[in-house]
């Protein structure tokens, strides 16, 4: 049975992928996906290394890949939407495991492009670069060539791709599995008691009432430790894979692998963490500031995600929301009011809140159509149409890059918070320099800039701390559960500082962090601060410079796919990452808006109390 997305309740119009779920289109479609992807991976195992003598056999292979690839991701997008809009959809969840099979069969392409590029010399692969059909793909292919230096034989490769499968990714499986089935006794203020989806405590952890963010990190740990064997032999075995993987690839360092999927240098990312480090008052000032005003003298872990005491703010409506996000953006920067404008026309977005839908939001597109999808849960807040902001970032991002080749069109996840922090910041001054917004919504936006630079700059390094001394640890072997929760305690002390409740850690944090357990990346953490402090250094270049830094920034934008890091921020911006003087300048950026909180939240606060 067909189905459209109309018939199926969401918002958003994903007609311009297929006129229908397993419609014949999409049928055609995937079975022409699924012959093609056999016939290339046949005709790749029969080609010899690149040479200058196999040139144009190897040029057709790419030609015929890249092809391939972007139809990959656009099936894959499409019922990435259908998945995430309505979860309890059988077939839609069927299809989602079907492609974990035809990504397998990609990746195995993908290895025997590496392999053709392994042993090529010099002059073959300069060959194939210079052919006038590739000769705006050359970077992607010198990483190709570059990671290809670290790949084992072909042989191994498919077995790893196809382990991978029942492997590595089956931990991560079980894992969400484990997560997703996981509930935990709520005992509320009130004495009311309740089984409560482990999905839902972070929600919890957010509620103004302290006795109810504790009620949910104790009851929430309690379910976690009663699980906390299952995570750990997960967490074990998806670090121990990885570093057998890298032994026989001969991949020199664990940081390595997760450096070259951040297109970055390990100059670059020890700048931003000595920064981090240098200047780590200035996210514990944000963290001993919010303490004070929840009327605490130090943070417990679960206090992290808390809201400011504000009074309740006034429900703002999807079509409020759309319009004060669309207005900042027109009136800052008018293509991409346009572009937003655009995607309301055009139906791109699933924002209602409705049964079945998965929690959070993402911005997903297709390079064939060059589209983009937005996800999201609408609850008539400040921080909603922020994150609507957040995600047109992301889809301006795309569209920046739309004539791009798919080849060129594939940029890190160091660079993919770029354009959507950028817009967000967008929105925070279009509100607060706007006359009609209240102090109190103007202190709630605040809160919410200042809030996630104490994210930033504390939570997510008590990731990577952990992470690399998980990985360190783990070279000698399985690393216990009491050994996880010790390490995990020491990093939250060693970052948070005094700000930090002695005694109020969370050590189970590395069994309930799902980023821990992703297998497609390594590292899930520090290319967030990485982003969010590149664009406060971009937001402050666009406040300096006023509108003619625009075109800087669509520069900036569309060669994020087509060099390294540092060399996109030298050529379109003139900055150098690998020194601490450029993150030094964007974390001390946080200190204009914590001195605007600052003053600005006693007086809403005093109202609350006065209320």
């Amino acid at each position: 049975m067909t189905q459209t997305a109309g018939d199926a309740g969401m918002n958003w119009d994903l007609t311009s992928y297929f006129p229908a779920f397993n419609g014949p289109e999409m049928m055609k479609f995937k079975s022409a996906l699924e012959t093609d992807t056999r016939d290339l991976l046949d005709t790749a195992r029969g080609l010899e290394p690149l040479d200058e003598g196999n040139v144009d056999a190897w040029e057709d292979m790419f030609l015929r890949s890249e092809d391939l690839f972007t139809r990959l991701r656009h099936v894959a997008s499409y019922v990435g939407c259908l998945t995430a809009a309505d979860a309890r959809n059988e077939a839609y969840l069927k299809e989602e495991a079907a492609l974990t099979l035809q990504f397998a069969e990609a990746a195995k392409l993908e290895t025997e492009l590496l392999r053709g590029l392994k042993t090529a010399s010099d002059g073959g692969f300069e060959a194939l670069a210079g052919r006038d059909s590739l000769s705006d793909a050359g970077y992607l292919l010198g990483r190709m060539r570059r990671e290809a230096r670290y790949t084992m034989d072909s042989a191994r490769e498919a077995l790893a791709a196809d382990l991978r499968v029942d492997g590595i990714s089956a931990w991560g499986r079980l894992y969400d599995t484990l997560s997703g089935k996981l509930e935990f006794d709520m005992r509320f203020p009130d004495g009311r008691e309740e089984k409560v989806p482990i999905s839902q405590r972070r929600s919890l952890m957010e509620n103004p009432d302290r006795r109810v963010r504790r009620a949910a990190f104790e009851g929430g740990n309690a379910a976690w430790e009663s699980v906390e064997d299952v995570a750990a032999a997960a967490l074990n075995a998806i670090s121990g894979t990885r570093l057998t993987l890298n032994r026989y690839r001969e991949v020199p360092h664990f940081l390595e692998v997760a450096l070259f999927q951040s297109a970055i240098s390990r100059k670059t990312l020890d700048a931003m963490f000595d920064a981090i480090f240098s200047e780590i008052e200035i996210g514990r000032r944000i963290q001993r500031f919010r303490a004070k005003a929840m009327g605490l003298d130090r943070v417990a872990w679960f206090d992290l995600g808390a809201p400011m005491p504000f009074p309740d703010v006034s429900p703002m409506d999807w079509d409020e929301g759309k319009s004060m996000v669309q207005g900042a953006f027109a009136k800052a920067y008018p293509a991409l009011g346009n572009f937003t404008q655009d995607m309301y026309d055009r139906r791109w977005i699933d924002y209602e809140p409705r049964a079945g839908k998965r929690p959070g939001g993402f911005c997903t597109g297709s390079p064939m159509i060059s589209e983009s999808r937005i996800f999201m849960t609408y609850n008539r807040t400040m921080g909603d149409a922020l994150t609507l902001a957040h995600e047109a970032g992301h889809a301006f991002h795309s569209h920046v890059m739309r004539d791009l080749r798919p080849f060129a069109r594939h940029y890190p996840m160091t660079l993919a918070e770029s354009a959507s922090t950028f817009a967000e910041m967008i929105l925070a001054d279009g509100v607060l320099s706007d006359p009609d917004v209240d102090a109190l919504q103007k202190a709630v936006v605040l809160d919410s800039e200042v809030g996630h630079g104490g994210t930033y700059l504390l939570d997510i390094p008590v990731r990577f701390e952990f992470e690399k001394a998980l990985y360190e640890e783990r070279g000698n072997g399985e690393l216990s559960v009491s050994q996880l929760k010790a390490l995990m305690t020491e990093k939250q002390r060693g970052v948070l500082g005094d700000v930090l409740q002695e005694g109020e850690e969370d050590q189970w944090f590395w069994a309930s962090k799902l980023h821990f357990y992703i297998t497609g990346v390594t590292f899930y953490n520090f290319p967030y601060t990485f982003g969010y402090l590149l664009s406060r250094g971009l937001y402050a270049m666009f406040r300096n410079e006023g509108p003619g830094f625009l075109s800087r920034y669509e520069s900036f934008l569309q060669l994020t796919g087509s060099d390294t890091v540092e060399n996109v921020a030298k050529r379109s911006l003139g900055s150098d990452l690998e020194q601490p003087d450029f993150w030094v300048q964007a974390i001390r950026s946080l200190e204009e808006p914590l001195a605007h909180l600052e003053t600005l939240a006693p007086s809403v606060l005093a109202t609350d109390d006065d209320g």
